[in-house]
């Protein structure tokens, strides 16, 4: 697989605090990647510095072009969508027109985008039922659906998806789980995942990046990661033998 993006020597943070630094992350083009860490480690800077939310030094390569100082919606337009922890759905506009939202920038036509529409219907059928309800009355998996949704809605080469799993139930992350494994393998969309549930993120993922302290520490094919001594100590809560 060839590479899709690839980050590196990222420098970022808020003002005058750093918060990450000489950073490098790869993503192949059909490959779903988890990056973990501790709160606080630095992943939504990470996310956000990748989609031009946040200043940021260092290279971004994407599909072989450089990002770096490109707006945000320009990234979006060149193939990268980031759906933010909490949601941030629009109170008051219906499941629909959240959906929507997401290809608002698509210039594809309106058959190609109602047929992405359909795609995430189908993916989601909950989503078709409640389609003309405000979002914002959604459950909060119902809401992480429509999200996501909207980001798939974008036509993105790179969904990064930020802590999939928060506040969810099991069961619901179960289902968001599955549905985002056969969105990779029908659609063959890369995704980047943030997952507080490392358990989750290294099941779903082949390739896996720690982030500690705004450096990554560990990298490797999840199946490596998972029998790591310091990851299963640290985030999977098995102590060292």
């Amino acid at each position: 697989m060839v590479d899709l993006l690839k980050a590196s020597g990222v420098f970022a943070g808020y003002g005058d605090v750093g918060v990450l630094h000489d950073v490098a992350l790869t993503v192949k083009a059909g490959e779903i990647v988890c990056l973990i860490g501790s709160n606080g480690a630095g992943k939504t800077t990470l996310l956000r510095a990748l989609s031009g939310m946040v200043r940021s030094s260092g290279s971004i390569l994407f599909a072989d072009r450089e990002l770096q100082g490109l707006p945000a919606q320009e990234i979006v337009r060149r193939g990268i969508a980031h759906v933010p922890e909490g949601r941030r759905l629009f109170a008051g506009m219906t499941v629909r027109e959240n959906l929507l939202m997401g290809s608002y920038l698509r210039d594809d036509g309106r058959a190609v985008i109602n047929k992405d529409l359909d795609f995430v219907l189908a993916t989601f059928p909950k989503l078709a039922e409640r389609l003309h309800q405000d979002a914002s009355t959604l459950s909060g998996g119902e809401q992480q659906m429509c999200a996501i949704g909207r980001g798939i809605m974008a036509n993105p080469l790179l969904l990064m998806i930020d802590e999939l799993s928060l506040g969810l139930s099991p069961k619901l992350v179960g289902e968001l789980s599955t549905a985002l494994v056969e969105i990779n393998r029908a659609a063959g969309l890369s995704i980047l995942l943030v997952e507080q549930d490392v358990a989750t993120a290294l099941r779903l993922a082949s390739t896996g990046f720690v982030l500690d302290t705004g450096r990554i520490v560990l990298s490797g094919p999840t199946s490596e990661l998972s029998a790591n001594p310091t990851v299963r100590e640290a985030y999977l809560g098995v102590a060292a033998a």
